[in-house]
């Protein structure tokens, strides 16, 4: 199983939000740079970083962020939040990141998955957030009529190799991982299920390695202590 440390970027600072409600957001260290090196230190491959500004008004104007971890360190990063155009997907890949996530656009411009699948394969994610099992967009403030799971066949079935799904209610809580959920996703089709969202301690990471996960995402529990990246990277891999 891979572990995927997280660094959310607003206004070019590295913050956490709490269940996806940008009024909660909350500055979580200095320096990106820092942060991913430390990751790296401890023996992460990739990282998880996400456009809080992109994800709400679909622009990219934290991209210089993502491109330099990708150019100055080590790691393998994927990068999601208001990817909704062939060519931003195709900019953050020229420039140097691994995996590029799709996310509202998999509900309202599924053809941009088809497009971007067909061209980048597995380097293309789908991330799907749900409120009470239904997918939420535009940086969650919308909520669609589209089950998970349903969703999750409908991207397999175009070819997408990876998703993440997240339950929102979870997300930045410390609550634990909705492990329902989760098995219901990857039981549902046959595409790699990274978790996140509630990731606490080291046991919500056996329970993803229980449920046969390709990975799991975690924020918050690194930022606050609850969680030990080296003994989460080590487990990961036994």
């Amino acid at each position: 199983m891979v572990i995927l440390p997280a660094i959310d970027i607003k206004d070019g600072q590295c913050v956490r939000l709490f269940k996806g409600d940008y009024s909660t957001v909350e500055k979580v260290a200095d320096s990106y740079m820092d942060t991913a090196r430390a990751f790296e230190n401890a023996g992460a491959e990739w990282i998880h970083m996400v456009d809080l500004d992109g994800a709400k008004d679909a622009t990219q104007q934290n991209k210089d962020i993502f491109i330099d971890v990708a150019k100055n360190t080590g790691l393998k990063v994927e990068v999601g939040g208001g990817i909704r155009s062939l060519n931003t997907v195709e900019m953050y890949l020229k420039n140097g990141i691994s995996r590029v996530i799709i996310g509202s656009a998999a509900v309202k411009n599924p053809q941009l998955v088809k497009d971007a699948v067909k061209e980048f394969k597995d380097r293309i994610a789908v991330g799907i957030d749900a409120k009470n099992g239904y997918v939420a967009t535009e940086g969650w403030l919308e909520t669609s009529d589209v089950y998970f799971t349903i969703l999750a066949r409908e991207m397999s079935r175009i070819g997408v190799q990876y998703i993440i799904f997240t339950d929102i209610s979870k997300d930045g809580t410390l609550s634990g991982v909705n492990a329902e959920q989760l098995e219901q996703i990857n039981t549902s089709c046959p595409a790699n299920i990274i978790a996140s969202g509630g990731v606490r301690s080291i046991e919500d990471i056996k329970i993803c390695k229980k449920l046969a996960l390709y990975g799991a995402i975690c924020g918050k529990s690194l930022y606050s202590g609850n969680l030990d990246l080296a003994e989460a990277v080590r487990l990961s891999r036994e």
